[in-house]
């Protein structure tokens, strides 16, 4: 059994079953991390190559701080050798870098024989990770959509879009306000309204209600830049 306080203070040398630990907790760890982000991860389609970057990244970074130590100058040497490199992948999803970079903390705290920090420091981020699912920071609990429609210029008809507005939507509000040269629609108003609500479906029956209305035409109803026609 490995004493994890112990190691600590004996890093000069580090041994081949230190070295073997420390791959293995890596694994572990990042292995959990990834885990958690397959299980808490709203989105539909959830790169596989992403998942096993998590996993691979912490063991890496976990070799170049065991090879590297406590010399300046193979520090140095690294960082010259990794800046010929260059990383042209990009991540849109903010989440997605957390998660990155928690795999990377993970590889640090293992090459570091910080081993209690890193097994402590995930498990906090996992359980954080679920707990962040289950609150209204979530995606499901909070989520925003877009609806625009068309209607005639006459604030009566909008009144009452607005009372099926709140029967459906948490928070609503105006995003943008269009009207048209042509003859055909000069006294058409487009609006575009941002919405606030708990599930898909609800967007979706809204746009339907609306369609309903005579006076209300075009109506589309947006979820991540997707626009559906209803």
């Amino acid at each position: 059994m490995v004493d994890f306080f112990s190691i600590q203070n004996n890093t000069e040398n580090p041994t081949l079953l230190l070295i073997i630990y420390t791959v293995l907790f890596s694994f572990i760890l990042s292995s959990l991390i990834a885990f958690t982000y397959e299980k808490t991860s709203r989105e539909v389609s959830r790169p596989m190559y992403f998942i096993q970057a998590l996993v691979l990244l912490s063991i890496v970074t976990a070799t170049v701080m065991q090879a590297i130590g406590d010399s300046v100058a193979r520090g140095l040497g690294m960082l010259g050798a990794l800046a010929v490199i260059r990383f042209r992948t990009t991540l849109k999803n903010p989440r997605n870098i957390v998660f990155m970079f928690s795999s990377l903390a993970v590889g640090i705290g293992c090459g570091v024989y910080a081993f209690v920090i890193a097994i402590v420091g995930t498990v906090g981020f996992c359980a954080t990770a679920f707990a962040l699912r289950l609150t209204p920071f979530s995606r499901q609990n909070n989520l925003v959509a877009s609806l625009s429609f068309q209607m005639p210029d006459d604030m009566e008809k909008l009144k009452e879009v607005k009372v099926i507005l709140k029967k459906h939507c948490y928070r609503f509000s105006l995003k943008r306000y269009k009207t048209f040269n042509s003859t055909e629609k000069e006294n058409i108003v487009e609006y575009e309204y941002q919405l606030k609500m708990k599930k898909v479906e609800e967007g979706i029956k809204l746009a339907k209600v609306l369609r309903q209305v005579p006076e209300v035409a075009s109506v589309r109803f947006n979820i991540q830049d997707t626009f559906e026609e209803i």
